[in-house]
């Protein structure tokens, strides 16, 4: 018997011992004495590379899908973004005050000029080259979240004589599937356009609308660096963010 044989015997053998008292009928895909059967089955669960599966787990959003990046909004291009820089932070949570983990958080918004990266903004503001003005993140355990990002100028709307928008920023978050999605808005404190701004008072409710309005956090702010501002979200409850209908 040559010395590869007795290998392979030996590996049945081990085998064998293994299977002590469990009968198995059906021939093995993934029998390692017979070499070629490693190379000829899945080796992966097919929860994972089926595509139909996928679908009914989606959307999936994981590590590889978010980088860490995407959430600081300044860093995306060859150079540095024109205007405040800032850091944006708070909580997700439901109307028990339950952290919301993992969630999909993504923002958008105008840039320090006060225009959008979109061909329908003719506002006759200066584009920067350096600022895109979008991003998104996962919730963590804690449902935390967080955006480093330029603080958004006003802008002209065409609402009515005059209209301008409160420097804001849009939220969008994801429940568990799509038909889930809250969209809302984020202002900071202060703003003398909010009594002006038919969008800001459509929410009738004064409470309902600080909800809305972030405030100062000088702990969340970065030395010589950045502003530091902190909002948190309620999902569902009688204290629930408002938004839009999405």
């Amino acid at each position: 018997m040559s010395e590869t044989q007795a290998e392979i015997t030996a590996e049945i053998q081990r085998i064998e011992a293994g299977d002590a008292g469990r009968e198995v009928e059906q021939p093995r895909r993934d029998y390692p004495p017979y070499r070629s059967s490693l190379l000829r089955h899945p080796t992966k669960s097919m929860v994972h590379t089926d595509p139909e599966t996928i679908e009914l787990w989606a959307p999936c959003f994981g590590h590889q899908d978010v980088a860490a990046a995407e959430a600081d909004l300044t860093i995306q291009h060859a150079g540095e973004p024109l205007g405040e820089r800032m850091v944006v932070a708070g909580r997700v949570t439901d109307g028990e005050g339950r952290p919301v983990v993992h969630q999909l958080v993504e923002i958008w918004q105008a840039n320090a000029g006060g225009r959008y990266v979109h061909k329908r903004d003719q506002h006759p503001a200066p584009l920067d080259p350096n600022f895109t003005g979008a991003g998104r993140c996962l919730t963590d355990a804690e449902g935390r979240y967080r955006f480093q990002t330029i603080r958004p100028g006003p802008y002209p709307w065409r609402n009515h004589t005059n209209a301008w928008r409160p420097a804001h920023i849009h939220f969008s978050l994801f429940g568990r599937e799509f038909t889930q999605r809250l969209v809302t808005q984020m202002y900071f404190p202060g703003d003398p356009l909010f009594p002006l701004d038919p969008i800001f008072q459509s929410v009738t409710d004064p409470a309902a609308r600080a909800r809305m309005i972030a405030t100062y956090d000088h702990d969340l702010t970065q030395p010589e660096y950045a502003t530091g501002y902190r909002w948190d979200i309620v999902l569902t409850g009688s204290h629930r963010t408002p938004a839009e209908d999405a």
